[in-house]
């Protein structure tokens, strides 16, 4: 799960760096208290932008920062409906109803990997 891990630590970092005002609590949540549901969903979607990144020879670099950040919030759509039959709208959004702090939080999570891989 050092995926996972590294996927949360930068979703963590990224809403302390772009959310606006005091971040709700589930929001930080360190990975030792998230739920196993998350765990997974996490793991995957690094899974999923790795392999992208592995697949394309690294030229995946030279996506603009919002086709990272999009292709990140499009995996975790995915991984919401995988895990909830009625997932909330707020889990599901396309990427244009996204808030900004959660659109630029995404691109981060996507460059992270690229530093990983």
């Amino acid at each position: 799960m050092n995926d996972g891990r590294i996927f949360r630590e930068a979703w963590i970092d990224g809403v302390n760096k772009h959310y606006p005002g005091e971040p709700k609590p589930g929001y930080v949540t360190p990975w030792d208290e998230t739920p196993e549901w998350e765990r997974q969903a996490a793991a995957a979607v690094y899974g999923q932008v790795r392999d992208f990144i592995q697949v394309s020879d690294g030229h995946a670099a030279r996506l603009t920062r919002e086709q990272k950040g999009r292709f990140v919030a499009i995996c975790w759509t995915a991984q919401m409906f995988k895990h909830f039959e009625d997932p909330k709208p707020g889990y599901v959004a396309d990427w244009a109803d996204l808030p900004t702090w959660q659109q630029e939080t995404d691109t981060d999570i996507f460059e992270r990997i690229e530093r990983t891989v």
